[in-house]
């Protein structure tokens, strides 16, 4: 039950954050963004370790180790998607991303051998047909030649998400989540911030990486970005992966499109439609029977 009630709370603060990212991309760039939010995550487990609360022990072995881990996600997973926006609409990103589950679902059974039931396979393509059922209503989705590139992207960042939760399951056996955190969190920053820098050197106009962090609205996202988005989502997901199978956590993901939808109709006042409902139907039922039968072979086994 805690690993479930992790991937809960993991899905439902994904589920909010799109609102936060609408906030910062009207005010600094996807780059900038990205390289805020991970110094601000760094800062927020780095007090508290420095304070002596929370004890990390990582020796440069492990580093090595974990590096990998990072490589996938944080950094290739939001660059991917960032860049992968610019050129692609949301209803396609939203189509690409539900499919994180199968990518996951094959690349666990072929690397960690996790076998899944028939079962638990059609209520997994049950999730993700709800929300391609649903972008697919609102936007009337057609993938078109002149998207090709930024789908590509997507592509990449949906497979580089799958790729992160098939490494991280054996990863958390070994260390543990806050471990796991600490480690990504400080690679993702040095890698963004030295991308971001590096480029307003380029531009001559190093003063631009500053300038965002001097409004309070983008000071607000961020936190939620940098500690509950992107610091306390991976030590959920770390923790839900030590005891859940990679197939099981993945689909908890397409339960963030149903937060997301909740979160828009509440504080943004779009507005809800019948296919949004139908939609978050089959994802709810299709998170439900991808666990519940995990449950019920696990306790057959």
């Amino acid at each position: 039950m805690p690993a479930y009630l992790a991937a809960l709370g993991y899905a439902l603060i994904i589920g909010f954050s799109f609102l936060f990212v609408k906030m910062t991309v009207h005010i600094a760039s996807p780059l900038d963004v990205l390289g805020h939010r991970f110094l601000i995550s760094v800062i927020g487990l780095g007090i508290p370790i420095l304070l002596g609360w929370v004890r990390i022990r990582i020796s440069w072995k492990d580093v090595w180790r974990i590096l990998p881990l990072a490589l996938l996600s944080p950094i290739l997973f939001f660059m991917l998607q960032a860049y992968g926006l610019l050129s692609a609409s949301s209803s396609e990103a939203g189509i690409i991303q539900a499919m994180t589950p199968v990518f996951t679902l094959l690349l666990a059974a072929y690397f960690l051998k996790e076998k899944t039931s028939l079962l638990q396979k059609l209520s997994l393509l049950l999730s993700v047909a709800g929300v391609v059922f649903m972008f697919t209503m609102k936007g009337g989705a057609s993938f078109s030649a002149a998207s090709l590139a930024g789908i590509a992207l997507l592509a990449g960042s949906a497979l580089s998400f799958a790729g992160y939760g098939v490494l991280a399951r054996p990863l958390t056996r070994k260390y543990n989540p806050l471990e796991l955190t600490w480690v990504t969190m400080v690679i993702a920053c040095i890698v963004f911030n030295l991308l971001t820098l590096g480029r307003h050197v380029l531009q001559g106009d190093l003063t631009a990486y500053i300038v965002p962090l001097q409004q309070p609205s983008y000071i607000l996202a961020l936190l939620y970005l940098g500690i509950l988005s992107s610091l306390v989502t991976t030590i959920l997901s770390s923790y839900a992966l030590s005891r859940l199978k990679a197939t099981q956590m993945s689909v908890f993901s397409n339960f963030a499109t149903v937060t997301s939808m909740i979160a828009g109709t509440v504080f943004l006042q779009e507005q809800l439609y019948y296919y949004h409902i139908i939609g978050a139907i089959l994802i709810i039922v299709g998170v439900l029977g991808t666990n519940w039968t995990g449950k019920r072979s696990r306790a057959s086994e």
